[in-house]
């Protein structure tokens, strides 16, 4: 995509999200920093404790660098020199097509994401997690940090179902070895609910962890490689009338079924 197309994107007037939340805090409500960094959309929380430890934030204008600090909603949070202020939540459902970046920016001007929900939100959002270059399917788009930290770590087991096309069919036996699980190179890993799709060098998978390119490196084990991958389902969610390139928000219910997935309370949409 050519820079001056990506800047004829950007002036596009956003969309206003249906179900967009406000973060119900209190005027006088204590929020740890790095928390409140997070969920003014501007990075993880993680990311927001590098920030703090090496002096670039300031809170009603003197620097903070000690971890644990709280602040009101009423107080001024700059980072960087950039004015924070905590946005309303906004989630982002994208059917990513093939040769697409999952980051918010490519040195090398490549198509990302973001350049794909352009007209979405006038808000930072971010990819909660990674899809490679030659994935495509199903990946959320959010700045509800919480949620997708959540959604990430390990311990929540978030199941993911990918669409796998190898170029050679893998026998019978060597997708029961996958359902019973392969050792590789950076520990076990299992397919679970494995189902080839007709005849043909593909089948169906489903697996509760995120590793880097697991999918690829799973079928890679039996010294083939893929030649198609598609991510059809994560989190109960799926591709249903979201065709390749484009996206949609989130419904009401679904936000709350995923923050209740990992044991974060429902939004009130009301407030």
């Amino acid at each position: 995509m050519s820079q001056k197309k990506k800047r004829n994107r950007r002036r596009r007037r956003p969309k206003e999200a249906p179900h967009a939340v406000d973060q119900n805090y209190g005027e006088e409500e204590k929020i740890r920093l790095n928390k409140y960094i997070a969920h003014c959309g501007f990075c993880s929380r993680r990311k927001a404790d590098d920030y703090i430890a090496a002096g670039k934030v300031e809170v009603n204008g003197e620097v903070v660098t000690q971890m644990g600090v709280k602040v009101q909603r009423s107080d001024k949070v700059v980072v960087e020199g950039q004015h924070l202020s905590l946005e309303k939540f906004v989630y982002i459902l994208l059917n990513k097509p093939k040769d697409t970046i999952t980051t918010t920016d490519d040195p090398r001007n490549r198509d990302t994401v973001m350049d794909k929900i352009e007209d979405a939100t006038g808000k930072r959002v971010y990819p909660v997690g990674r899809l490679d270059r030659h994935t495509m399917g199903l990946l959320l788009l959010t700045n509800d940090g919480d949620l997708a930290n959540r959604l990430m770590h390990p311990s929540y087991e978030v199941r993911k179902i990918y669409e796998v096309e190898t170029a050679r069919k893998l026998e019978a036996k060597e997708l029961k070895q996958l359902a019973q699980g392969i050792e590789l190179e950076d520990g076990f890993a299992q397919a679970k609910d494995i189902t080839r799709i007709s005849n043909q060098n593909s089948f169906v998978l489903t697996v509760f962890e995120g590793r880097n390119r697991l999918v690829r490196r799973m079928v890679e084990y039996f010294g083939t490689e893929v030649t198609k991958l598609k991510r059809a389902d994560y989190a109960g969610l799926n591709l249903d009338n979201v065709k390749m390139g484009r996206w949609r928000y989130l419904k009401k219910g679904e936000i709350n079924a995923l923050r209740t997935l990992v044991n974060l309370k429902p939004l009130n949409f009301k407030g």
